[in-house]
């Protein structure tokens, strides 16, 4: 039996640490706590410690020579008018800017044979700045962090994982050590959907021919949008008339965990129903144990490589079936993509958690892979969240409400996607997550957008959430009562999950358009969303984000924590891109 873990190591990295490290390794067994919790987090129990003879994959991420080359590497490539705009980097040179310094691998190096971990099993992965330390046994990891492993399983959907409530290092390495997770992230993806229900008789919402042969709206009313089909989002968002190119180097992943898996078949009758074409296919790829099973089809994956499908067609696209285990599911599949020699130029991503069960230092971590993503030339769309600014009571540990964000939508380094309804105009959608981070200060491209719309709320929600933080959403699009084909029969899904696709097909379509062009592709969006393309976008200024025993976010003029900065327009962001 195999399980996965990941230890994330930073290193202060002075003339007097390096001088140290090399003449006398600190002493081993001076542990102290590094992060614990005071209890398991909710929804989890323990079944126990893991059976005898388990063994555990370590990921050991190293902090680079340089603190922030990546980082300003990242904006420079991705803000419009840099001299090194869209130059996106090779791998060779992202693994040379987050290269750790000799020094750091000759202290880890020492610690870790210290505790008889042989070189054998030791290798370097997440593209230059992780040792991978492959099958160490369960006992040994547990010396290793001063760890006590268990096997958890959550109440609700069941799947386990491995864990700790705490854990220590020798205090020599605590100026070294950035976090150890995910022993402490008691964390699973979890799907922005909702229940998808029967398509019954109501209002439709698609595109006729007109007499003269060209698109018109067919709509009932104009209040209210009960059922949303591609050939209206095509409309909504100018694609309709526009015809896929690059189709050779251009690509758009989808990722699938938790065992989610979609359906050939379905997709067929969904593309031949709202398409009108009769090829419509997907590459599947497994990671890490990932199955497939397309006669047990799930709504989750079956609305994201529609809707993306629907977009983008014919553009190749990808499916990811990460295996469903206790392991680390967004490091694994992180390790996978940035191992590939071509990566999707778009991935769209539909699943999250809470932030405030991720340890700060591991989403520092994970957001700093999506960074390498970015900056390799790669757009990365992420779903808000379905839950408004938060479900429940969105009490604290200290038993006071807090709004409660959605990672990893808070990386600064993805776009995360909103969602709306109606038309004429679009308005919020009431499950639109959005809100601010607790873990990642206000990124540049905000440093206009989001103290315009502070400033206008007031003193509202004051203490309530985190006024300094990464605001989310970035962008938003049509996320309720979507048509989907499920196991053959026509449904009606709602969530940002399906959001997520839909936009993320209009990037790849401009992505494909650059590359045709001889351009490099748009990669890590939010610099030019913020800045050159504002004008190519629909403000949304009505609706909100209830959630917490509150109102919610109102959606307002400018960027705000529901909508973002509004819904695409392909036609005038075509326009935007020189």
């Amino acid at each position: 039996m195999r399980y996965h873990c990941i230890v994330v190591l930073s290193v202060i990295a002075t003339g007097l640490l390096a001088s140290f490290a090399k003449s006398l390794s600190p002493p081993w067994d001076d542990m102290h706590i590094k992060h614990s919790w005071n209890a398991v987090p909710n929804d989890w129990v323990s079944l126990g410690r893991p059976p005898s003879g388990t063994t555990i994959d370590l990921y050991i991420a190293l902090k680079p020579h340089r603190e922030n080359a990546l980082i300003d590497a990242l904006y420079e490539v991705s803000e419009p008018g840099h001299p090194r705009y869209r130059a996106h980097l090779t791998k060779e040179q992202v693994a040379d800017l987050v290269a750790p310094r000799p020094e750091t691998l000759e202290l880890v190096n020492s610690w870790l044979e210290h505790h008889g971990i042989s070189s054998s099993s030791v290798s370097m992965t997440h593209g230059g700045d992780t040792l991978k330390l492959k099958g160490i046994s369960v006992i040994q990891a547990n010396t290793l962090l001063g760890a006590s492993y268990q096997v958890y399983r959550h109440v609700e959907r069941g799947e386990t994982i491995v864990r700790t409530v705490g854990y220590s290092l020798p205090r020599g390495l605590h100026w070294h050590v950035l976090t150890v997770a995910p022993t402490t992230s008691f964390v699973s993806p979890r799907t922005q959907w909702q229940t998808p229900r029967n398509h019954s008789s109501g209002e439709t919402v698609g595109l006729v021919k007109s007499a003269s042969g060209e698109p018109a709206m067919m709509l009932s009313s104009r209040a209210e949008v009960n059922y949303v089909t591609p050939p209206f989002l095509r409309w909504l968002y100018d694609t309709a008339t526009y015809a896929p190119i690059a189709m050779g180097e251009n690509v758009l992943g989808v990722a699938g965990f938790l065992g989610d898996n979609p359906s050939p078949a379905d997709l067929l009758t969904f593309m031949r129903e709202y398409r009108d074409v009769d090829d419509a296919t997907y590459e599947v790829v497994k990671i890490n144990g990932g199955g497939y099973d397309p006669t047990h089809p799930h709504e989750e994956a079956n609305s994201n490589i529609q809707y993306a499908e629907a977009m983008a067609y014919p553009t190749p696209h990808i499916f990811y079936s990460t295996g469903k285990g206790p392991y680390d599911w967004y490091v694994t599949w992180l390790e996978y993509v940035l191992d590939q020699k071509d990566i999707p130029r778009t991935i769209s991503i539909s699943y999250g958690y809470e932030e405030r069960y991720v340890p700060r230092e591991y989403a520092f971590y994970v957001c700093d892979v999506f960074a390498k993503l970015g900056v390799l030339g790669v757009s990365v769309l992420v779903s808000s969240g379905n839950g408004g600014i938060g479900k429940g009571t969105c009490m604290n540990k200290d038993g006071m409400v807090r709004f409660i964000p959605n990672f990893p939508g808070t990386c600064p380094y993805v776009t995360v996607v909103g969602g709306t309804t109606e038309y004429q105009p679009e308005v919020a959608a009431v499950l639109s997550g959005g809100g601010f981070s607790d873990h990642f200060k206000r990124p540049p491209y905000q440093r206009q957008a989001v103290p315009t719309f502070l400033e206008d709320l007031g003193s509202r929600y004051q203490g309530l959430y985190n006024a300094s933080g990464r605001g989310t959403p970035d962008i938003a699009a049509q996320s309720i009562n979507l048509a989907i084909f499920l196991n053959g029969q026509e449904k009606m899904a709602s969530g940002t999950s399906i959001a997520t696709p839909v936009v993320a097909g209009i990037i790849s379509l401009l992505n494909g358009w650059l590359i045709s062009v001889g351009q490099d592709p748009l990669g890590f969006l939010n610099p030019w969303l913020y800045g050159r393309g504002l004008a190519a976008l629909n403000d949304i200024t009505e609706g909100s984000n209830p959630g917490c025993g509150t109102d919610g976010f109102s959606a307002v003029a400018g960027w705000d924590p529901v909508t973002g900065l509004g819904t695409p327009n392909f036609r005038k962001m075509l326009g935007q891109l020189f």
